[in-house]
């Protein structure tokens, strides 16, 4: 069975940095598309970034300049560093791996992030 573990999740001061990681297991790692979404409550679940199997970055406008994605695929691992958080960057985290043929799609337990003062 497919496993996204995600951690470095946490509370921080606005202003400041997190860095998320995502270890996927049972997986082609490398094949997949990885991706960040987030989930503030009462609220959809959000594209926060997204990174192809050879390193293409696409980034949510409201991270862009500030986030950064990345990948090891030999550590089956997706980063997320997050600089200069801000108070709406407060929700879930969510790690991703989507594949889209054969069409596959596979969500982490979620890692919560709280930027307050």
């Amino acid at each position: 069975q497919v496993q996204l573990v995600e951690s470095g999740g946490g509370s921080v001061q606005p202003g400041g940095s997190l860095r998320l990681s995502c270890k996927g297991s049972r997986i082609t790692f490398g094949a997949y598309i990885m991706g960040w979404y987030r989930q503030a409550p009462g609220r959809q679940r959000d594209l926060v970034a997204t990174i192809t199997h050879d390193g293409r970055a696409n980034y949510g406008d409201s991270v862009k300049g500030r986030f950064t994605i990345s990948r090891d695929n030999a550590q089956s691992t997706v980063y997320l560093q997050m600089n200069s958080l801000k108070s709406e960057d407060t929700a879930v985290y969510y790690c991703n791996a989507r594949l889209n043929f054969p069409k596959s799609d596979y969500w982490g337990q979620g890692t919560q992030v709280t930027v307050s003062s």
